[in-house]
């Protein structure tokens, strides 16, 4: 039986950094979505399949801390990963208590995000299919 890969969330308002960061993830059997604005991941977030959401902090209209605050509310269990290119230490504590996995500053190693993804779903192995338990 084919197992479905990990979907991987990415919400950026840089359009470079969306396709970047989607082919990365494809290229290492993960399944990539993106989207452009915090309104518009939430606007579908009810249909979207469980999965890891990789946010930007400064996003316009609706921030990620704010995206991540409102699902966290609605009982959401996506893991968070933020990322910034405008490091703020305040930014970084609020999402640390917020419970974000990891706090990524741009540019950041291709590496060091595969292993927040790691870390943030340890039940998924390298190619983005979910260890199966035999008994």
């Amino acid at each position: 039986m084919t197992q479905k890969a990990l979907t991987v969330y990415v919400v950026d308002d840089d359009a470079s950094i969306r396709s970047a960061l989607k082919r990365l993830l494809r290229s290492v059997g993960y399944h990539a979505v993106t989207f452009e604005s915090a309104e518009g991941f939430l606007g579908d977030a009810a249909r979207l399949a469980k999965g890891c959401l990789v946010l930007d902090i400064r996003l316009p209209g609706m921030t990620g801390l704010d995206l991540q605050e409102r699902l966290s509310l609605l009982g959401s269990e996506h893991p968070v990963i933020f990322m910034t290119a405008h490091d703020n230490p305040e930014w970084q504590e609020m999402a640390r208590k917020a419970g974000a996995v990891a706090y990524l500053k741009k540019p950041f190693p291709e590496q060091a995000l595969l292993e927040a993804i790691r870390l943030a779903c340890p039940d998924v192995d390298e190619s983005g299919n979910e260890d199966r338990v035999n008994v």
